[in-house]
């Protein structure tokens, strides 16, 4: 048996989508093993691997949908459980998630923010975090410096556009944007030995500069064996 290499795809570039890019963007959710709260929400979340930890995360893989970095694809994290509380004994990180999540809401359904209307609200109900998987809203996206040399910078949703931003529109539109960086400082990096930066196996004395992505931002995952026992939100069946 021969393997006839002609017809392969070119192989894709591993460039970051530039800072400050704004874009329509699709989100899949990546299942994990942790069971969430709702019914729906079955082996949807993810457990740190850091020891003592308690924090459970939602596992993202983000599309570009269309324009110039179409099919482009990022990956992040959003704590949902446990770590850092406030005085109420809320978890700090769920608050930042679930104000990213309603505001990836409004953006996909073209609700202003300021809508507190009985039918808006009803939108903004979720049966459970499973209900984002396949939303489609407008981000602004962000390359994060990264803080460990044994990884390189990555590309984040620096913030989700509002329908009541100019660029919301003209992104729904097709229009093309221009992207708008921020003038972050890069983290200073942490310092590790040279055995901690490259691994035996990885050893090298011709060896390229950088390493290689996380094995969780390069490997797809199968899809979630949960499903919703009825229809989805409407945001999620126009």
């Amino acid at each position: 048996m021969t393997f006839d290499m002609n017809d392969a795809e070119p192989q894709k570039t591993g460039d970051l989508i530039p800072d400050g890019s704004f874009a329509k963007i699709t989100m899949t959710i990546r299942p994990g093993n942790v069971d969430g709260q709702s019914e729906i929400d079955q082996g949807l979340l993810k457990a740190s691997n850091s020891p003592g930890s308690d924090v459970l995360m939602l596992d993202a893989e983000f599309t570009v949908v269309e324009g110039p970095h179409a099919k482009r694809k990022f990956w992040q994290m959003f704590t949902v459980a446990g770590g850092k509380v406030d005085e109420n004994g809320v978890s700090i990180g769920w608050k930042i998630s679930k104000s990213t999540f309603r505001a990836m809401i409004d953006s996909a359904l073209g609700l202003n923010p300021d809508d507190m209307s009985e039918e808006a609200k009803t939108k903004r109900v979720l049966r459970g975090l499973k209900d984002l998987d396949g939303i489609t809203c407008v981000a602004k996206i962000k390359v994060e410096p990264s803080t460990n040399p044994q990884y390189s910078d990555s590309n984040k949703i620096d913030k989700i556009v509002q329908p009541n931003e100019a660029e919301w529109r003209k992104v729904m539109d097709g229009e093309m944007v221009a992207a708008a960086p921020g003038n972050r400082p890069r983290p200073a990096q942490k310092a590790q030995s040279p055995a901690a930066i490259t691994p035996a196996w990885g050893a090298s004395t011709d060896s390229a500069q950088g390493s290689p992505a996380p094995v969780q931002r390069q490997q797809a995952q199968p899809a979630a064996q949960a499903q919703p026992a009825a229809q989805g939100p409407a945001w999620l069946n126009p």
